[in-house]
């Protein structure tokens, strides 16, 4: 792991704390650390070694690949090019903080969906008919609807042509409010 790296898991790390509510001492007890060095981890002063990692992460109940993975998140920098095909396009390629996807056609997947994290849908071409929490909502162009984590919804385009941009917060990030911030 490279000093950059090593700068952005403390980041993670902290993240990380946080969503759990835990205090730099909980982690401490948690992980053997002390609680000066796992804030010289936070605020990028120190650099973990891979033990000292692993044991952060066993603390945070995660693993050292998806604090790296958050990591490799804050340094991504990814073209993913438009394509003329019609079905699904992945936006965000790998494993980061946020998933963007393009439907593209007429699509109706005829199933109901429930993510543990927020979506918001936006309309770029198009129309769709989503259903959420027993109410319709008919979305044309430029129109954008927000769908809180939990909310079951399901969704179609009615227009032939349709080009649908769904964003959300990854399926393995833990997304809760802190209040703190």
């Amino acid at each position: 792991m490279d000093e950059k790296e090593a700068l952005r898991v403390g980041a993670a790390v902290r993240r990380r704390r946080r969503t759990l509510g835990l205090t730099l001492a909980a982690v401490a007890g948690r992980s053997g650390l002390s609680v000066p060095f796992l804030s010289q981890i936070e605020n990028e002063r120190a650099r973990p070694s891979p033990r000292s990692l692993d044991r952060v992460a066993e603390a945070l109940e995660t693993t050292t690949e998806r604090l790296r993975a958050a990591a490799d998140s804050a340094r991504a920098v990814d073209v993913v090019r438009a394509g003329d095909e019609d079905g699904v396009r992945r936006l965000v390629r790998g494993r980061h903080q946020l998933s963007a996807l393009e439907f593209i056609g007429e699509q109706d997947l005829g199933r109901e969906f429930q993510h543990r994290n927020d979506e918001v849908m936006y309309v770029v071409e198009g129309a769709v008919e989503v259903e959420a929490e027993g109410q319709a909502h008919r979305l044309g162009r430029g129109d954008t609807l927000f769908l809180s984590g939990g909310v079951r919804h399901r969704w179609r385009a009615t227009v032939p042509g349709t080009r649908l941009l769904v964003v959300s917060v990854a399926e393995h990030i833990d997304a809760t409010y802190d209040s703190r911030r």
